[in-house]
């Protein structure tokens, strides 16, 4: 079955498997060191609470049949292991089912997670990991050349991610229109990275000529990807190009290296495959029946894309197979940031002595340069920035985040960078402040060191203390 098979993307394949199973390892470990103080047992939204009003058809998961702590802990050590073992290449080791089955086990631990994660989950990169992911169950091992039909849906989610953004963008904020969004988006982005306050301050005209390169990239190049090669391959590299541009202005997460492993999988390597026999009978009626049924799952996320009320980062089935993707479909003119304080002083007064807590990637101390931790995911960080665009998006963990740092609650502590308190000695009272920020000039930044520079607008959260504290002697 000559026609089923790609035996000049051998090594696309191996590439792509290997970084796809890097990006599962940072997945599993941002999940393993970070859940229990956001969805455990005593996190900020947790998930017995989220079990018991959620039914398992909604959300699948492992852990409608039993959750502790310590179980979803082995789960995510667990999706860290079997990561490991396909990023060293296990699963050519394996016979092709053995293999399949070793790259089901992190889709179905990561959907577990994913289906429970509620907002700390839901980012456009989680859905887009599992999606990848499950197509990578079919992509076959050493056993037998990557399946056309498989490589092409890859393709297709890569088109569906970069086409989808380009057209959020252009029906969205006009100044995506008018090649303007970039003068303020490096500054107002969720999480600045150590370069962004470069980019921020790269003449205008270069702003420019960065959002028309984007469109071009986002709106146009996509189609190339089912071209015939060296065309294929020129169009996934300036994607890839385009992409890591992306990385060094900003933390993203992983959405940016996700994006890179998917057009790696459209680059075509100069190398001789070795000769193996032709795919098995059955491995081709599992591989079509799948693609068949993604093919159809498909219809929600064209159908979102052709509407003029097209929305980002929607999932159409709650095993994540078939989704929608797009960012920035706005721009923030204006960076706001939570600040959050607290004070051992008995009574919470203005002169108080308030003490910053610094979280580990979003702004905080103007003088702090902000680091590089993508693909790195730091959940309460990003949805912080959120926080500061509207109250709202953090109604449902805020005041829980609060009550953690008035316990002093080492799980919730690990999070952040820097805590003011002693462990032994945790704040009376913690409040939270709204700033705005902007970049500092070139010259502010000489003559302070700082850069960033912050004004005062509103408090966000009065001074709180636990209910049914006693003042301390």
């Amino acid at each position: 079955m000559e026609w089923f098979t790609a035996a000049d993307y051998w090594l696309s394949r191996t590439v792509f498997q290997r970084a796809l199973a890097g990006l599962y390892l940072v997945a599993f470990l941002t999940a393993a060191l970070q859940f229990r103080a956001l969805i455990g047992e005593r996190g900020m939204l947790p998930v017995p609470r989220f079990l018991e009003r959620v039914p398992p058809r909604r959300s699948p998961s492992l852990f409608h049949l039993h959750y502790s702590d310590r179980f979803f802990a082995l789960c995510a050590w667990a999706g860290c292991a079997v990561a490991a073992a396909l990023l060293a290449g296990v699963d050519s080791l394996l016979p092709l089912w053995g293999a399949m089955l070793l790259w089901l086990v992190p889709w179905a631990l990561y959907l577990s997670i994913v289906n429970v994660g509620q907002t700390w989950y839901a980012f456009g990169w989680e859905s887009l990991l599992l999606e990848v992911g499950f197509l990578a169950v079919f992509l076959g091992n050493d056993e037998v050349a990557p399946p056309v039909v498989v490589l092409f849906l890859l393709w297709w989610v890569l088109f569906r991610v970069e086409f989808g953004a380009g057209l959020i963008k252009m029906r969205g904020d006009e100044c995506w229109r008018k090649l303007t969004c970039l003068d303020h988006h490096h500054e107002t982005q969720p999480m600045p990275g150590p370069l962004s306050w470069f980019f921020h301050h790269l003449p205008k005209p270069l702003h420019r000529v960065e959002v028309a390169a984007n469109h071009v990239t986002q709106l146009v190049v996509p189609f190339l990807l089912f071209t015939p090669q060296p065309v294929a391959t020129a169009a996934a590299s300036l994607m890839i190009v385009t992409q890591l541009w992306l990385v060094l202005s900003g933390n993203f997460a992983w959405l940016n290296w996700i994006t890179i492993v998917l057009a790696l999988s459209a680059v075509r390597f100069p190398s001789d495959p070795p000769a193996v026999p032709g795919a098995p009978l059955w491995f081709v009626v599992v591989v079509l029946a799948v693609s068949a049924l993604l093919l159809g799952l498909s219809y929600q996320p064209v159908r979102n894309m052709l509407s003029r009320r097209q929305v980002m980062n929607r999932s159409f089935d709650p095993l994540h197979l078939v989704n929608t993707y797009g960012a920035f479909g706005s721009v923030s003119r204006i960076r706001y940031e939570v600040v959050v304080e607290g004070t051992a002083d008995e009574a919470p007064r203005q002169d108080s002595d308030w003490r910053e807590y610094e979280f580990k990637g979003k702004p905080g101390d103007p003088r702090r340069w902000p680091r590089q931790f993508a693909p790195y995911h730091l959940r309460l960080d990003w949805l912080m920035w959120f926080a500061a665009l509207s109250p709202a998006y953090a109604g449902p963990w805020f005041g829980a985040l609060v009550e953690r740092l008035l316990e002093n609650d080492r799980d919730t502590l690990r999070l952040l960078r820097r805590s003011p308190f002693p462990a032994d000695a945790p704040p009376r009272y913690v409040r939270a402040r709204l700033f705005r920020y902007r970049y500092t000039t070139w010259r502010e930044l000489r003559e302070t060191g700082a850069c960033w520079e912050r004004t005062y607008v509103r408090e966000f959260l009065p001074p709180t203390r636990l209910a049914g504290s006693v003042q301390r002697s």
